[in-house]
């Protein structure tokens, strides 16, 4: 086994929790359970690691089977990268026999026929998602295993998830790929990012409602009991309104936990409006602007800003409206011709 390969497994086990271990390795199947059975997994990780790379040399491991418990560790924690959406679109609507064998065959030719320093591989998972892991290199240089980019493509949706590695020259290089393994013809990113990839593709296959509403809260109880001579008419209106944001809050985002999104963006299109008599603007053109929102929570934040006082209630629907208008950004973007992931306020 090759040196290199060899401390790749090392790395890799060295990632995984010491209690998953043995979980991930069987997973794996490169070990069979007599070889399992001969590493003390109580001992320190270091100690497990190079356990692991001398079974792995006994069965002349290589770096292609080395790359998939790579795939299985990211599949087991997709939150340690970050995740964008990207949207494909056909030219009709007509549906196609998703092929599996014929997708991997045209993906791998597309980014060879660029590329010959590129190691491929996948993996395909219960729920139709096909995990795929490209280790890029350069026409001089082996592809770097330690940075690579990961696409977790859902067949029969036009949607894909991809963690791209530092190497961005390579992007456009794996969407052409995708485009043409899939059978679709025109790719956007969405402008979702997020750590949480459940979350993301929550919102985008619609398996998270807003507008949902399960049951209705108790009354809110004061903690501590009024003085006689407080204003019992202000007392009651605060618990009033209180009730009323607490109410209007569930019915814009719902009983259940947010989705966790971390970065979202939009246009900005509206009517500069001043005095006529001021004359500020010699051209009526309408003000834009990019804006952007970035949070370690970004749903949950902007549905705590009313209970906290920070805004009004109800939250603008500017705000509100991000995962709707997220999957719907190719309509948007027909109608209004504006760029991928833009959202317009009139």
């Amino acid at each position: 086994m090759d040196e290199t390969v060899a401390e790749y497994i090392r790395r890799t086990v060295l990632k995984i929790p010491r209690d998953e271990i043995k979980t991930m390795l069987q997973k794996w199947g490169l070990l069979s359970e007599t070889q399992l059975q001969t590493i003390n997994f109580r001992q320190i990780k270091e100690n497990i690691s190079q356990d692991v790379v001398q079974l792995c040399e006994e069965n002349s491991a290589d770096i292609k089977q080395a790359a998939i418990l790579d795939i299985i560790y990211n599949h087991v924690y997709p939150n340690k990268r970050v995740w964008s959406v990207y949207q494909m679109k056909k030219t009709g609507e007509e549906t196609e026999f998703f092929d599996l064998t014929d997708f991997k065959k045209k993906f791998k030719r597309r980014l060879r026929s660029a590329l010959k320093n590129v190691t491929i591989n996948f993996r395909e998972y219960e729920d139709n998602a096909i995990w795929i892991r490209i280790a890029w290199g350069t026409p001089y240089t082996k592809p770097n295993q330690y940075k690579p980019s990961y696409v977790v493509y859902h067949s029969q949706t036009p949607y894909v998830f991809i963690s791209a590695s530092v190497l961005k020259s390579n992007l456009p290089l794996l969407c052409q790929a995708l485009l043409l393994a899939s059978n679709y013809h025109d790719i956007r990113e969405m402008e979702l990012r997020s750590h949480s990839l459940n979350s993301l593709k929550d919102i985008v296959f619609k398996r998270y409602s807003q507008n949902f509403q399960t049951h209705y809260p108790r009354p809110l109880q004061e903690r501590n009991v009024a003085p006689e001579s407080a204003d019992l008419r202000i007392i009651q209106e605060n618990r009033s309104e209180k009730e009323r944001i607490e109410r209007v809050n569930r019915e814009v985002f719902g009983d259940g936990p947010q989705p966790k999104l971390e970065f979202a963006q939009y246009k900005l299109e509206t009517m500069f409006k001043s005095d006529p008599q001021m004359d500020v603007l010699d051209k009526k053109e309408p003000f834009r602007c990019l804006v952007k929102f970035s949070s370690p929570h970004l749903l949950e934040s902007l549905k705590s800003l009313a209970p906290a006082g920070m805004a009004d209630a109800p939250i603008s629907p500017l705000l509100t409206c991000i995962p709707q208008k997220a999957r719907n950004y190719f309509k948007i973007r027909e109608r209004k011709n504006f760029f991928p992931g833009s959202f317009v306020s009139p």
